[in-house]
């Protein structure tokens, strides 16, 4: 089946399974977008896994006013997202099927955008790009951008390891005699992860894959949510458990299909990804999970072979290479910080035998790719550029920024300036200000004042601007070079201060370090701007 003479798409073709429980309030939404998908979409067949809510009545109402709707009553909890999604496809009669949750959208035109590329290239399986959505704030986040700035066709995974970083189900279209044939499916029940394991087996069918760029999935993050999603649920350690059982089914998927390229693909994407994600927030957890999370992630780890380990980012690998040499938790701030995007490794520098090494009494976790011929670019290391924010008089702030030499990379490329950016974190305008760096040996620092009121002044709407978070990074400009990070907030000036400002009488200024550790600030003006921060 291809896309007609006249360019334009077959109809009907594709069945959009939506499953849902207990989500009344958001369900409605989520069948509407599969509706309004057009003439592509034959069929949406919602499952409603015996919902206890208003969620069987909505679903019944939605699909007496449309007849592509069929639902699906299950009599008992699954207790999982696998086994709803299965009898979709079990109930599905379109020669495609996409996946939605009942929290989620599917944005206008993204199965016209699927099965475009599906067909035109002969593809069982097309991906297109999914969005993360914080609500309520709606800032968009792009999940594995780097797959979708082009659109493109694979023959197979092999081909294209890095499609195993998408591990989500819902931003692709699959042809439905393509699973039907090689037996795919979820794991039943409750099993949490299920799409690691269900995309490991499409891809170890080896299809050929096409790729928009067109964003065809909205995934809405709802962290004020009463019952958190299972991406979101990190602070029970059954929760990494399930994780690391998942991504071991995942690769005995690939190695039962004999590829191996694959499985090593899984593996380092798992410590890419997965273990930086949840070594970022082992500083907020409890000492018993900490121990837990070590010793489980500690077994898994030991799995490793060394190329495995060598393959993943320096980052990845040290952060591996540290939980496997030491028995107990620690270093944890440190480490949260190398985890962090990007990453900083922080002081001290310790060598043995002239070999970087995370610390001096840990000589086993080698920091390869620092020094010596595999050496990566300067640009790309992990450099720490700490910065201290105090708030002034006459609305500024003043910033002293001081970047960490590494080792004695830094030195050969001889930093010069520091241009200080203050990003608008809904995409706004950017802030900047160059300044010369002095070079104190093993470090090069820099002061700069930083208008308030500018800032403020960029968003004045009835006198007063809203509420605001501004980022801080920094491009280091050097005589070999240049690099962009983010600043690391350190210091005692991170507090709340009211400041009084000739053109906006008041302003509300609060420099905070974000969850990664990093500087940003928030900034509010006038009476009104103050009371929405103070209630907020």
């Amino acid at each position: 089946m291809t896309v007609n003479e006249s360019g334009t798409l077959p109809t009907a073709q594709v069945g959009v399974i939506v499953i849902g429980f207990n989500d009344a309030g958001h369900i409605r939404d989520a069948v509407r977008s599969a509706l309004a998908q057009g003439p592509a979409v034959a069929e949406v067949i919602a499952v409603d896994d015996a919902s206890t809510d208003g969620t069987a009545a909505i679903l019944d109402e939605l699909a007496d006013g449309d007849p592509r709707l069929r639902v699906i009553h299950r009599a008992a909890n699954s207790g999982g997202c696998g086994t709803p999604r299965n009898d979709g496809v079990r109930a599905a009669t379109a020669p495609y099927v996409m996946f939605l949750d009942s929290d989620d959208t599917l944005p206008d035109g993204a199965a016209d955008a699927l099965l475009g590329a599906a067909l035109r290239h002969r593809a069982p399986v097309a991906a297109g790009l999914c969005v993360r959505r914080e609500l309520p704030q709606r800032r968009d986040t792009g999940w594995q951008p780097a797959l979708y700035r082009r659109a493109a066709v694979h023959s197979s995974p092999e081909a294209r390891p890095a499609l195993l970083r998408d591990t989500l189900c819902v931003n692709k279209l699959y042809a439905r005699d393509f699973l039907t044939a090689h037996g795919i499916a979820f794991p039943e029940g409750r099993f949490v992860y299920e799409d690691f394991v269900f995309t490991a087996r499409v891809m170890a069918a080896a299809p050929r894959v096409a790729t928009v760029t067109d964003t065809v999935y909205i995934w809405h993050v709802r962290r004020d949510a009463a019952a958190p999603s299972i991406s979101l649920d990190r602070e029970r350690i059954a929760n990494w458990q399930a994780r690391v059982a998942a991504h071991r089914r995942s690769v005995d998927v690939f190695l039962d299909a004999g590829s191996k390229p694959l499985a090593r693909a899984a593996r380092v994407k798992f410590l890419d990804h997965d273990l930086r994600m949840y070594v970022r927030e082992l500083p907020l957890r409890s000492a018993g999970y900490r121990h837990a999370w070590w010793r489980v992630t500690r077994g898994y780890l030991a799995a490793y072979e060394e190329a495995e380990l060598g393959a993943a980012r320096p980052p990845a690998r040290w952060i591996a290479r540290v939980v496997l040499a030491a028995e107990a938790p620690r270093d944890l701030e440190r480490l949260a910080q190398l985890a962090a995007r990007p990453a900083r490794l922080l002081p001290p520098y310790a060598e043995e035998d002239a070999v970087p090494v995370w610390s001096a009494d840990l000589p086993g976790a080698a920091l390869d790719g620092v020094l010596g011929p595999e050496a990566v670019p300067p640009h790309h290391l992990p450099v720490t550029v700490d910065a201290e924010l105090r708030l002034a008089a006459r609305a500024r702030a003043r910033l002293r920024l001081r970047v960490h030499d590494l080792y004695g990379r830094l030195a050969t490329i001889r930093p010069e300036t520091a241009e200080v950016e203050l990003r608008r974190r809904d995409g706004g305008p950017v802030l900047r200000r160059a300044v010369p760096l002095t070079d104190e040996g093993t470090a090069w620092t820099a002061r700069v004042v930083l208008p308030l009121t500018v800032l403020a002044g960029c968003d004045l709407r009835d006198g007063a601007a809203p509420p605001q978070t501004w980022d801080v990074r920094v491009r280091v400009q050097c005589a070999g070079g240049a690099f962009r990070t983010t600043v690391r907030a350190v210091g005692g000036g991170l507090h709340r201060a009211a400041l009084p400002s000739l053109r906006h009488g008041m302003l509300l200024a609060r420099p905070y370090a974000t969850v990664n550790g990093s500087l940003a600030l928030r900034l509010a003006s006038g009476a009104r701007g103050a009371w929405a921060v103070a209630r907020r």
